[in-house]
């Protein structure tokens, strides 16, 4: 059976357009742009959610070392374009082990980086009251960044949040003790504007995206 399109809030499968309304819908919220299934990562794929994307599609680059790109998610449709996007990286751990961190770029209210952080509502909000918890740098812009408290649901990962380019971006990474990446000189480019072709490595599709 083919996938069908979810709600980037909570993962429903959406209703499609119809005679009444040219909205993907969810039971629980409404109209929504939908999330596309995810599909196996490669060069390619990356340039067309780029095409396609009206908010950024960051990559860290250069990548840590051993580090693949494992996957990638845009909420939108051929009217809007994408919305939201999601792109996956995994590799040895800081401390040990595998990690694994989804960065969300979203226009207010989409819900993707919630979604993945299991958090309630549509986003942030506001940006927090309080000192700045890292920084990094988002299309050569000096961008803070705020961490956030995940759910109960979200398997304990360090979740950042700040703002770049008028979108929400979400640094999200399991474990927790992954996010000490954040601290080294954390670079990101926009693949829809990153000057020239990057050779980006790409691997297995992350399982977090097909969970």
């Amino acid at each position: 059976m083919k996938p069908h399109p979810s709600c980037p809030r909570c993962g429903l499968v959406l209703h499609p357009p119809g005679l009444w309304s040219s909205a993907w819908s969810c039971r629980e919220h409404g109209p929504v742009p939908p999330v596309h299934p995810a599909v196996q990562p490669t060069p390619e794929v990356l340039r067309a959610a780029a095409t396609d994307a009206r908010v950024p599609l960051w990559l860290p680059w250069p990548l840590p070392r051993g580090w693949l790109v494992t996957g990638v998610l845009t909420a939108g449709d051929e009217r809007t374009g994408a919305r939201a996007t999601a792109l996956v990286c995994s590799g040895p751990a800081p401390m040990g082990g595998v990690a694994e961190l989804v960065l969300v770029a979203e226009e207010p209210g989409v819900g993707l980086g919630s979604r993945f952080a299991g958090l309630e509502g549509p986003d942030a909000g506001v940006v927090p009251d309080r000192a700045v918890d890292a920084k990094i740098h988002a299309a050569n812009i000096p961008t803070a960044m705020w961490t956030l408290e995940p759910g109960p649901d979200a398997g304990d990962p360090a979740v950042y949040i700040g703002e770049a380019l008028g979108c929400w971006v979400w640094a999200i990474l399991w474990p927790g003790t992954a996010g000490f990446l954040l601290i080294d000189d954390f670079v990101l480019t926009d693949l829809r504007n990153s000057g020239h072709e990057l050779d980006v490595p790409c691997g297995a599709l992350s399982p977090r995206l097909t969970a």
